[in-house]
């Protein structure tokens, strides 16, 4: 027999409803199909459940074709390691269908594309010559970046251009195919580069020069806010793992649009990372919409799988 003075309470008189009344936000036709041998990718689009992550799924795919059908912009925030898992490729082809119409990245994302660009290679194993203070000292990075910027600010290039510019003169046939700065410079499709001074390892190198890095920086800014003015009437943002950076310069981009006269609305927004943060979800996907200006959507899952399968799902599902 219990010690305890409280006495569970009885259920007996708690009152019941049929389940028909009580309804449910889950039924059978909202279900997935089972993949079948031979099916093609619109199959397994189609098959995904009508729940949660497979209807944002569509939902983006839908709003990117929409996109570029009403040829509003289409722009690509990058994070390092989108491009250090090797999707520079992936992004170079949507880029050339009409699917990617600018991108914006942080500065990890441009240095591992100028490293792959000038060497076929980037990402040191930073626990190994960190001990010796060799991380973040690979000469040519540093060297032809600065060079890059300093050309840049004379002659009035943002950074994107800029590091574009200069990849056109050092890179080997056999490496430039995978860049994204040298592939968008060769293509006149807009990069913007956002650079928070101390974040770099090109910024520790002899030849930095902050005011290079804030000019072309703060040109790319201005920039970048052009480019977010063209989102307005269908237009689509994709905020690709960056946590902190791009998601704070979208905001403030937003603004400015705003400030000087623009609704910018009926947009969507997207965040896709492999864990979703703060920032992408305010400054992204909901704040951005406050008052009903457009959609913004999540997808969470790792960039080396999400876009190289929403990039299958566009060529599949557009002409």
């Amino acid at each position: 027999m219990s010690r305890y003075s409280e006495k569970p309470l009885d259920f007996l008189k708690l009152k019941t409803i049929p389940i028909a009344d009580r309804g449910g936000k889950v039924r059978v036709d909202a279900f997935a199909s089972p993949h079948k041998k031979g099916d093609d990718l619109i199959a397994f689009l189609v098959g995904l459940p009508h729940i949660l992550a497979g209807d944002t799924l569509r939902a983006v795919v839908e709003s990117l074709i929409r996109a570029r059908e009403a040829k509003r912009q289409i722009i690509w925030g990058l994070g390092g390691h989108v491009i250090k898992c090797g999707l520079a490729p992936v992004l170079i082809d949507l880029m050339k269908r009409g699917f990617a119409t600018a991108f914006a990245m942080n500065g990890a994302a441009a240095i591992h594309d100028f490293e792959i660009a000038i060497s076929g290679a980037t990402s040191e194993d930073v626990e190994a010559v960190l001990p010796d203070g060799r991380f973040g000292s690979a000469d040519e990075t540093g060297h032809e970046m600065s060079h890059a910027l300093d050309y840049g600010v004379r002659n009035d290039l943002g950074a994107g251009e800029a590091y574009g510019l200069r990849l056109v003169q050092l890179t080997r046939p056999d490496f430039r195919r995978h860049s994204l700065l040298y592939s968008a410079y060769e293509n006149t499709t807009p990069v913007t580069v956002h650079i928070a001074v101390g974040t770099d390892t090109p910024h520790a190198h002899p030849l930095a020069n902050g005011a290079n890095l804030g000019a072309a920086s703060h040109r790319d800014f201005k920039l970048f806010c052009s480019l977010v003015q063209g989102l307005e009437g269908g237009g689509v943002y994709i905020n690709l793992g960056s946590a902190v950076i791009l998601p704070e310069v979208f905001l403030k981009a937003v603004s400015v649009v705003r400030n000087l006269g623009g609704t910018l609305s009926d947009f969507t927004t997207v965040n896709i990372d492999f864990q979703q943060h703060y920032r992408p979800k305010m400054n992204v996907v909901e704040r951005p919409h406050a008052g009903g200006m457009g959609e913004g959507y999540s997808l969470t899952g790792h960039h080396e799988i999400l876009l190289p399968l929403i990039a299958a799902a566009l060529v599949e599902c557009s002409e």
